[in-house]
C-alpha cells in the first residue's frame, strides 16, 4: 500500500494524528525534501528506508514504490501541506493504478491555513468576503486563461497566492489591474508555522517593497483581501440572539 500523506505547513506537530501513525509504521518514506520539514522524519522507525524526492524524477519515484510493493512494504509519500493543492499527486496515482498498486490519501494542513492561524485571520468575514480563492501565478507551469490573476482579482474575495514569491512585483501590478485597490490589505508570510516564520502585514501596493526589504523571494505565501485587516465586517447571524437555528430558538 502507498499512502499519500500531507505533512502540514511546517511545524512538526501540525501533521495529522493519522499521518503521524502512517509515518511510524512505514517501511519506505519518499518525502518532498525541498519543502517538507525534515524533522518530521523523526517519526519514522530506524529501519525505514528514506528517499528525498527533490533529487528524483517521477519515474524514479514510481520505481521505488513498485519495488516496495513487490517486497510487501508499506510506503508513505510525504508531501508538503495538503497533497491535493499543488501536490502533483494525480500523476503518481495514475502510474500506481497502471501498475495495480493500491493507494490512499491522508489530508494535511495547507499553508494558507497555517498562515491564517499565525495571523489569527478569518478569510470568510460576513459583509467582507465569503470566498477564499487559492491560486498561483503562471511561471514555467502555465495556468488556464480563465484563471489569470486579473480575472480572479475581479471578485475581490480573499485570496491566497502560492508559488509566486519570486514574482511579487508583477503579482501586485496584476492584482491592481484586476480590481483590487492599492490600499487593499495584504500579508506576506514566509515559511508559515516553521520556526523561521516571518509575517508582514502590508497592502497590495506595498507587497513588492516589503518583499525586497525582508529579502523574501521564495517559500512564501501572499494573502490578499479586506479580511486580512478584519475591520468593518458584520457579526455572524449564527450566534445572533434573534436568529433561530436547529439547536436554538430566536430570543425576542
Amino acid at each position: 500500500m502507498v499512502y499519500f500523506v500531507g505533512a502540514g505547513t511546517g511545524a512538526v506537530d501540525l501533521i495529522t494524528v493519522r499521518g503521524m501513525r502512517l509515518l511510524r509504521q512505514a517501511d519506505v518514506v519518499i518525502y518532498a525534501g525541498s519543502l517538507v520539514n525534515p524533522d518530521l522524519l523523526s517519526y519514522a522507525k530506524e529501519s525505514c528506508e528514506i528517499h528525498n524526492s527533490a533529487k528524483m524524477t517521477l519515474e524514479e519515484v514510481i520505481q521505488v514504490m513498485n519495488r516496495a510493493h513487490r517486497e510487501g512494504k508499506e510506503v508513505v509519500r510525504l508531501h508538503t501541506g495538503e497533497p491535493s493543492i499543488y501536490g502533483a499527486v494525480r500523476e503518481q496515482m495514475d502510474e500506481l493504478e497502471r501498475s495495480g498498486i493500491p493507494y490512499e490519501s491522508c489530508p494535511g494542513v495547507s499553508a494558507c491555513f497555517g498562515a491564517a492561524a499565525s495571523l489569527n485571520l478569518e478569510y470568510t468575514l460576513p459583509g467582507i468576503s465569503q470566498t477564499l480563492i487559492i491560486t498561483r501565478m503562471e511561471g514555467r507551469t502555465k495556468v488556464p486563461e480563465k484563471e489569470k490573476i486579473e480575472s480572479l482579482a475581479a471578485h475581490q474575495a480573499s485570496m491566497a497566492v502560492y508559488l509566486s514569491a519570486g514574482m511579487i512585483g508583477e503579482l501586485s501590478r496584476r492584482l491592481i489591474e484586476g480590481g483590487y485597490k492599492e490600499t487593499t490589505p495584504a500579508a506576506l508570510v514566509y515559511k508559515a508555522t516553521w520556526p523561521q516564520e516571518e509575517a508582514y502585514i502590508c497592502t497590495v501596493g506595498t507587497l513588492y517593497p516589503v518583499s525586497v526589504e525582508h529579502h523574501i523571494t521564495a517559500t512564501a505565501l501572499i494573502l490578499v483581501g479586506e479580511a486580512v485587516a478584519h475591520q468593518h465586517y458584520e457579526k455572524s447571524r449564527l450566534y445572533a440572539a434573534d436568529f433561530s437555528t436547529g439547536f436554538r430558538e430566536a430570543r425576542q
